[in-house]
């Protein structure tokens, strides 16, 4: 069985795409386990409203107070309940490209019974500022490992944007894919980057200085940091 797994909170004040991510996990696995965050604006129902019944629902409330840890948590709470050996793993931001799922599907038979092979690696498309930019400073990552062994010591790492193994965290041994996600996180309109930046306030400690650094050091995105900043504060002017 292959498994797919992703979280969610707030999805609709958020503007994140957890439809069309869940949609390109069920292209190729068996199941899906959606972490759903307990929410105030009908995330819960979005996720229903897939209505397939590879979807499974695990209904938690998540610890905010805990910082940049408590998504690596609740990642790691959807793991658990993957019944798969092999899991495919993205963010409410993000989707697998359609023909991405085929491949990691693919290369996961071929590379199954060599254990030293711990995880699939895919490839990264940030757009940014809106669907027409994509941002390609090395700030923003390349390439991650996002489908990984699930019987095995794997765990989420910082935040779970990636992965690493053991206590000493120890980089996944991973094979290249040509497997593509598209990050849609900085692409959304201004009120939902408005809102991450408030709940990221709390997720993550350091959150106001590693926003700034993001935007101000992105060269590939073509998009200035006064820019956002104005659309930001128009938005919240006029709502």
């Amino acid at each position: 069985m292959l498994s797919g797994f992703t979280l969610v909170h707030n999805a609709v004040k958020l503007d994140f795409p957890i439809v069309a991510a869940i949609q390109s996990l069920l292209e190729a696995c068996d199941e899906v386990v959606v972490n759903v965050g307990a929410s105030d604006d009908g995330t819960r129902d979005l996720v229903t409203g897939v209505d397939d019944p590879r979807v499974r629902i695990i209904d938690r409330k998540w610890e905010f107070g805990i910082g940049d840890e408590m998504l690596a948590v609740e990642t790691q709470c959807a793991m658990d309940a993957c019944r798969g050996s092999w899991g495919m793993y993205i963010q409410a931001d993000e989707v697998l490209h359609e023909r991405g799922a085929h491949v990691l599907k693919e290369k996961i038979a071929e590379w199954d019974r060599d254990e030293r092979v711990e995880g699939l690696l895919v490839r990264y498309l940030h757009f940014y500022g809106g669907f027409d930019r994509i941002a390609t400073s090395r700030r923003w990552y390349r390439r991650e490992a996002r489908c990984i062994r699930l019987a095995s010591d794997i765990r989420p790492y910082q935040g779970a944007q990636g992965f690493r193994v053991g206590p000493n965290y120890r980089r996944v041994r991973a094979r290249p894919t040509d497997a593509e996600v598209f990050h849609y996180g900085w692409a959304r309109p201004a009120r939902a980057i408005k809102a991450k930046l408030e709940i990221c306030k709390t997720m993550y400690p350091l959150c106001t200085q590693r926003l700034e650094r993001e935007l101000q050091e992105n060269g590939g995105a073509r998009l200035r940091v006064s820019q956002l900043r104005r659309r930001i504060t128009q938005a919240a002017s006029s709502g």
